[in-house]
């Protein structure tokens, strides 16, 4: 039995996207152990996703997966008229998959050898898988006048510590999509915020980060480590919560004090 909490999110109907593995996962699993009910959306991975499932179970929530391509918009909009047939009126969403990157800076590839073709791409991930989820929730949530939004930004936007041109740029377009639908959503009474996260290892993404550029990162942060997944996850369900029901376009920077504002 999971107990009640300041929080509240026990009951909430929750849809994490890219929750099979990594950041996703460590959120769906949070959510779970505060007793939500948590759609697992995925692209292709199902073992993972499956594997994500159980171990929201374990830990007190209800949840299965959804499958679907958020770059889809026919198939977000199936996605969430299912999860509401399943589960009741979605409360919260988390978007947070993203196209794969790797975050490797001996691989990145510097301006004159990006093609625009490769800031469309992951603008269509970030902020075009953002705004078919949005687009496809906000009904439910409008007629309820209630809901919570938040986006994974990066805190690249702030602090390129790697040029990673093509990946920030599209990041600091989220943030600017979340603040223009936090101001258009606010009289409804849904929140729209963002949690922008420093490196996270480990994950599929930073698996070829250079062990000797994880100490530099380390050594530059003032509480001298990386983010794990789980790191990500407290702010998230803060501000999926009642604790933070009057903020909105705001950006919480997870990154152990690397920038501060």
């Amino acid at each position: 039995m999971v107990e009640s909490s300041a929080l509240n999110l026990r009951g909430k109907v929750v849809l994490v996207t890219g929750a099979s593995r990594g950041i996703g996962a460590a959120i769906a699993q949070a959510f779970a152990r505060e007793g939500a009910t948590v759609a697992v959306n995925y692209l292709a991975n199902e073992a993972a996703a499956a594997q994500t499932v159980a171990a929201c179970q374990a830990a007190g929530g209800n949840a299965w997966a959804v499958q679907a391509d958020v770059g889809n918009p026919a198939a977000v909009d199936a996605m969430a008229q299912a999860i509401a047939q399943e589960a009741g009126p979605i409360d919260v969403v988390v978007n947070n998959a993203l196209r794969p990157y790797a975050f490797d800076p001996e691989r990145r590839q510097p301006l004159d050898a990006l093609a625009w073709s490769d800031y469309q791409a992951q603008f269509d991930a970030a902020v075009g898988g953002a705004f078919h989820v949005c687009r496809a929730v906000l009904p439910q949530m409008r007629q309820r006048a209630r809901g919570s939004i938040v986006n994974i930004s990066s805190n690249l936007v702030e602090h390129p510590v790697v040029a990673y041109h093509d990946y920030s740029t599209a990041k600091a377009s989220l943030v600017g999509f979340s603040r223009n639908l936090a101001s258009e959503l606010g009289p409804f009474g849904i929140r729209v915020n963002c949690v922008a996260p420093g490196l996270v290892y480990p994950t599929q993404g930073s698996a070829q980060t250079r062990e000797s550029f994880r100490e530099s990162l380390m050594a530059a942060t003032p509480l001298r480590r990386l983010a794990s997944p789980e790191d990500v996850a407290g702010p998230v369900l803060f501000l999926a919560s009642d604790l933070s029901r009057f903020m909105t376009g705001q950006v919480l920077l997870v990154d152990g004090g690397l920038v501060m504002r």
